[in-house]
C-alpha cells in the first residue's frame, strides 16, 4: 500500500474565459471551439504523507488556491489523478459559508455536510461560537460580517469538526494577534495528533514556523518541492529578483507567463508524459492508453460528449414533432397513417366546407 495521505499526479485545471452567457452555453454543448482558455494549473504532481504539514507558496495567481480547492473537493480537476485518503476540511476566507444564513445556521450546515449528527453539533456549538469570538453576530446573516469575522467563523468550524486533513488557505492573514495565536495553537495541536495539514500562505514566517516541507507553485507549474528552508529561500530569492525589475520588464515577464498559460496544449503534455513513462518502463505495454486513463479516468467532463449531444438533438426533434402534432389539431396516429402531411403541412390546413369536425380532427380522435 502506498505511503501517502494525499496524492496529486499530473493535475491540470483549465478555465474558459467566456465573454457572454451565449458563449458559455455554446461551450457546454461543444458548439464553439474558439473560447479563450486559461490554464490555472499545467501538470502538478506531489504527495503528502500522513502527519505531514505541507506549505504551498507562490505569487498571486499562481494556482495555490486552485490546487487546495481541488484537494478539498470544492472544484474538479480538468485532467489528472487526485487521491485523498481521509475527510478534508478547508479554511479559507468565507469558504462554504452561505451569506444569507446566520453564523449559527452556517455552523450547523457545514457540520452536517461533514457527516456530524445534530446531537454532536449541539454538543460542540458553544465551543465553536466561543472560539470564533464574534459575539452577537453569530445570530446575524454572514453577509453582514467583515472579512475577518468570516475567516474566524470558518476556521472555528473547520478545526472543531476534527477532520483527517486540514487545509488552510490564507485564513491567518486576517484577524487580530489574539485570534492568530489561538489558530497557531490549534494547528500545533493538530500536528501533535499526527494530522495532515495543507497550509497555503504568502507569509514565509508562518510557513517556516509550521511546515515540514514546502511546494512552490509558480505560474501554474510546480517549480520546486522539498525542505522548508531550502524552498522558501529559493522563493525569496525569486521575489527579490522580480522586485528589482523595472516596471516594463515586470509587465513583460507577467505577460509572457500568461501567454504560456493561455497557449498550453494538454494533448502535447499528455504525449510528453507517455514518452517519459515509456522511457522509464520500456517493457510496459499500452502506455498511451494507461496515460490517457490516468489523465481522464477520474474526471467528469464539463462538456457534453458526442453521444449526449446526439441524444439532446433527438429529444429536441421529438419535442418539436409533438408540439407540431398538438398545434395541428390532428391525432398522432393520423400523421402515422398520412406521412405526406408532415412534409406538406399546408394540406392539413385546407378543410372542405362539407367536412365534419370528427373528420377534421382525424381518425381516432374525438
Amino acid at each position: 500500500m502506498a505511503n501517502y495521505k494525499i496524492k496529486v499526479q499530473d493535475v491540470t485545471k483549465e478555465y474558459d474565459l467566456f465573454k457572454t452567457q451565449s458563449d458559455k452555453l455554446k461551450s457546454f454543448f461543444a458548439l464553439s471551439e474558439n473560447v479563450p482558455k486559461f490554464w490555472a494549473l499545467m501538470g502538478v504532481s506531489f504527495e503528502v504523507k500522513s502527519g505531514e504539514t505541507l506549505g504551498i507558496i507562490g505569487v498571486n495567481g499562481s494556482g495555490k488556491s486552485t490546487i487546495s480547492s481541488i484537494i478539498s473537493g470544492i472544484i474538479p480537476q480538468t485532467t489528472g489523478y487526485v487521491d485523498v485518503r481521509g475527510d478534508t476540511s478547508i479554511v479559507a476566507i468565507g469558504a462554504g459559508l452561505k451569506k444569507n444564513l446566520t453564523g449559527r445556521e452556517n455552523i450547523r450546515l457545514k457540520s452536517l455536510m461533514q457527516g456530524l449528527t445534530n446531537k454532536q453539533i449541539d454538543d460542540m456549538m458553544d465551543d465553536i461560537v466561543n472560539f470564533a469570538d464574534i459575539g452577537d453576530f453569530v445570530d446575524q446573516p454572514v453577509k453582514s460580517y467583515s472579512t475577518g469575522m468570516r475567516s474566524r467563523l470558518g476556521f472555528s468550524i473547520a478545526v472543531h469538526v476534527n477532520p483527517d486533513i486540514l487545509i488552510i488557505d490564507e485564513a491567518l492573514s486576517v484577524g487580530d494577534d489574539t485570534f492568530y495565536q489561538k489558530c497557531l495553537d490549534y494547528i500545533q495541536k493538530f500536528k501533535t495528533e499526527n494530522k495532515t495539514i495543507i497550509f497555503v500562505s504568502h507569509n514565509l514566517h508562518q510557513i517556516r514556523l509550521l511546515c515540514d516541507k514546502v511546494a512552490w507553485i509558480n505560474y501554474g507549474v510546480l517549480r520546486d518541492i522539498g525542505p522548508t528552508k531550502q524552498v522558501t529561500d529559493e522563493y525569496q530569492h525569486f521575489t527579490n529578483w522580480f522586485k528589482s525589475l523595472s516596471r516594463p520588464n515586470k509587465k513583460k515577464f507577467q505577460h509572457d507567463k500568461r501567454k504560456i498559460r493561455e497557449n498550453f496544449d494538454i494533448h502535447a503534455y499528455q504525449r510528453k508524459i507517455a514518452r517519459q513513462t515509456q522511457k522509464e518502463h520500456p517493457k510496459e505495454h499500452r502506455v498511451r492508453a494507461k496515460v490517457r486513463k490516468l489523465f481522464y479516468g477520474s474526471v467528469i467532463s464539463e462538456k457534453m460528449s458526442l453521444s449526449n449531444k446526439l441524444l439532446a438533438v433527438f429529444l429536441m426533434i421529438l419535442i418539436l414533432v409533438f408540439c407540431f402534432v398538438n398545434l395541428s389539431g390532428y391525432s398522432f396516429s393520423y400523421f402515422l397513417n398520412n406521412p405526406t402531411s408532415v412534409s406538406h403541412p399546408s394540406k392539413i390546413l385546407k378543410v372542405p366546407n362539407n367536412q365534419t369536425h370528427s373528420d377534421r380532427v382525424g381518425p381516432g380522435r374525438k
